[in-house]
């Protein structure tokens, strides 16, 4: 008995330290959809980030999506991010905004727009 005893001691010691870092707090994760490829808007992303308080890895996780300019892939991505249950959506352009609109109607979806700063739709 004093053997089991011990193995299952140093098993719930292994897995002390996996528990106490799950109880902490996690970093809430940001949804960005985008139309076009990675390569166009890179830059954006971290000054509207550090406009509301956020730094990519510091303080916030960022899931990208981006169609490529193909549209018709926006509400699989959309409805992707709906499943990963981020905190927000950022949509940059309206036909964006739209797919994400039509994915959720509980996950509130911030509008990037050029000619408009920034707009949250609900």
């Amino acid at each position: 008995m004093r053997r089991r005893e011990f193995v299952a001691g140093l098993g719930s010691a292994a897995a002390w330290p996996l528990m106490a870092r799950a109880q902490q707090s996690t970093m809430p994760v940001i949804g960005l959809l985008d139309s076009r490829s990675p390569e166009t808007e890179r830059e954006g992303v971290p000054a509207f980030l550090a406009e509301i308080g956020y730094v990519e890895g510091r303080n916030v996780i960022v899931e990208y999506r981006w169609a490529d300019n193909h549209d018709d892939r926006l509400s699989p991505l959309a409805a992707d991010l709906v499943r990963r249950r981020v905190a927000v959506i950022v949509a940059l352009g309206t036909t964006t905004a739209l797919a994400a609109k039509a994915a959720t109607q509980t996950i509130p979806i911030v509008l990037l727009h050029r000619a408009v700063e920034w707009v949250i739709l609900v």
